[in-house]
């Protein structure tokens, strides 16, 4: 078998895309494509956005981009009939009884502001293209080892937080960057964000590339343009994202971006994908001579840095909020664990259309929810009565508000524990269970079902991360016999993003899933007890340690019996 990097080298990872409507019209199976292409066809079908399940033969996972996560109401209302026309289990899968939660043709929204559909047969990919092509929208590089969905902050354009309106440098670099031959065969996957929010909810802090907002003065005159970070990840070996001494004005970020995936192209590790991540390239250079490199490949002539205008992290915006434009507001629909109907999905966009001005649009936020905008102060009311709003409230507790989860083993070939629904029963569960302090407004709990980091658990205020458990054990860890296995997690304290940004402590491992609610039950209790005035949860982990955190959970030892009782 072949390496990916050899499959790549073999046919150009984008000519897939003219595969595709082959495979369509020839109706073929997936052993037909695979002995038509060879097995690394699995690989190059990730350009064209498209993961087969592998634990569902013969379906397609599709990843649909959305630039800084805006969409038009037009876009939106098609995604939504695309999942609800083509994104239906088989009987033998269940059917529309497939998922005891979401029935069938749902959609999720990613962290990475994209949407994915699950059971896409072949041969409806072209159609789906077809109607994708009408109002814009791709699911090219989706996936694969090349520029990804570049990120953004959802608000952009509305809020009193935005330094400056970074949309349209989103819409460039992603339009450079997809369908481009020349960078769509890179190391490994390549993740930008840009946002003009000094609130960074982009979370520049671990992509490989993040713009944030910055001013200087150039040639006399005060300019606003971008600062970088540079290296930042998660998955193995997490690392934060380091400072480039550069200033980037907004017409020169095209090619400033093009200039760091030359040098990833050129220097990145292509024999080892363990390390072939752009960040192990920064850490190896360190972040000086990684900028020496990328200055050395860029065609303009930066300036060094200027004023940083990032002030925080926010990354949530749940609610109703004024927009810059009087008499308008925006509202954040909260949508636990990222999945929602297709027909409700269209049925938010007609009412974006409905009750919004004609600017109206649908964002997706990296918390998995999404945003409707241009709202009349007057109209606020009848939106929120719309079935959807009053399903996917404006208004969560601080568990369903803060709860993110990955694909998981429902659909994902390296899922270890099923995610979705658990995240969604846990979330709610603790709402009705925890009385939080009323200035506690979001409790980020991320769930990833596997080491991956989908869910993004390290900047949690409470991670996990999917393991199996051999209750047998005395230490909890597996065993070649495989006695009595259970799906459990580690379980991750105190993560956060922003000027006190941290990863969290993997602080138990191993742990069953009936013990997880009682053993959070237990953390807020004693949180509640002993918080300062003020003291977010994570602060609060932060500051009594490990060794304290791991005695308050030992306490619901004793209550643990397994089962739905406690959550599970």
């Amino acid at each position: 078998m072949n390496t990916v990097e050899e499959w790549k080298q073999e046919k150009h990872p984008l000519d897939v895309v003219e595969d595709v409507k082959e495979y369509a019209e020839e109706g073929l199976t997936f052993e037909e494509i695979e002995e038509r292409a060879g097995d690394g066809e699995w690989e190059r079908l990730k350009w064209a956005g498209m993961y087969s399940h592998g634990r569902q033969d013969g379906y397609f996972m599709m990843r649909t981009k959305v630039p800084g996560g805006h969409l038009t109401p037009d876009q939106a209302e098609v995604i939504g009939e695309v999942a609800e026309e083509y994104a239906t289990a088989p009987e033998e899968h269940g059917g529309e009884e497939q998922n005891s939660i979401w029935g069938d043709a749902f959609l999720d929204i990613t962290t990475r502001q994209d949407i994915q559909k699950h059971w896409i047969e072949v041969e409806d990919v072209p159609e789906i293209w077809a109607k994708y092509d009408e109002v814009g929208l791709t699911t090219i590089q989706g996936c694969g080892d090349g520029a990804r969905n570049v990120l953004g902050c959802p608000a952009a354009g509305l809020d009193d937080h935005e330094c400056f309106d970074a949309q349209p440098v989103i819409d460039a670099v992603s339009e450079y960057f997809t369908g481009n031959r020349e960078y769509a065969n890179l190391p490994r996957k390549f993740k930008m964000t840009i946002t003009g929010c000094a609130h960074d909810c982009g979370q520049s802090q671990i992509n490989d590339v993040g713009l944030t907002p910055a001013r200087k003065e150039v040639g006399g005159e005060e300019i606003y343009g971008f600062h970088c970070k540079v290296g930042g990840g998660l998955s193995d070996g997490p690392r934060m994202a380091t400072q480039m001494d550069v200033f980037v004005p907004p017409g020169d970020a095209v090619e400033f971006c093009r200039a760091i995936a030359q040098t990833f192209k050129e220097l990145g590790d292509r024999n080892n994908r363990g390390v072939c991540r752009m960040r192990y390239l920064v850490q190896q250079l360190g972040t000086e001579e990684f900028e020496r490199a990328v200055r050395r490949r860029c065609e303009v002539d930066l300036p060094t840095g200027g004023t940083d205008l990032t002030v925080g992290y926010t990354g949530d915006h749940v609610g109703v909020h004024d927009q810059k434009a009087e008499g308008l507001k925006y509202v954040g629909f909260n949508v636990v664990a990222g999945r929602m109907g297709g027909d409700e999905f269209a049925e938010a966009a007609r009412a974006a259309r409905e009750y919004g001005t004609e600017d109206a649009s649908i964002r997706l936020a990296t918390d998995q929810n999404f945003l409707i905008t241009h709202v009349p102060r007057e109209n606020v009311g009848d939106l929120l009565n719309e079935p959807f709003a009053r399903k996917y409230e404006h208004d969560p507790g601080p568990f369903s508000r803060g709860a993110v989860g990955c694909t998981g083993s429902e659909f994902c070939n390296y899922g270890i524990i099923e995610t979705k629904n658990r995240v969604y029963r846990w979330a709610k569960a603790l709402d009705r269970r925890i009385d939080t302090p009323n200035d506690l407004d979001v409790v980020r709990m991320h769930m990833s079902g596997c080491s991956a980091s989908c869910a993004q658990p390290q900047i949690a205020d409470i991670g996990f991360r999917g393991e199996t458990v051999n209750l047998d054990d005395p230490e909890g860890t597996t065993n070649e016999e495989g006695d009595n296995i259970v799906e459990g997690m580690d379980f991750g304290l105190g993560g956060s993003l922003g000027s006190d940004n941290e990863f969290l402590d993997w602080v138990e491992n191993a742990v069953p899933a009936s013990a997880v609610i009682p053993a959070i039950e237990e953390l807020f209790a004693a949180y509640v007890d002993e918080r300062d005035e003020g003291e977010r949860f994570y602060e609060w982990t932060r500051r009594v340690g490990t060794k304290r955190l791991r005695k308050v959970m030992q306490r619901a030892d004793a209550n643990v019996s397994g089962g739905v009782a406690h959550g599970d």
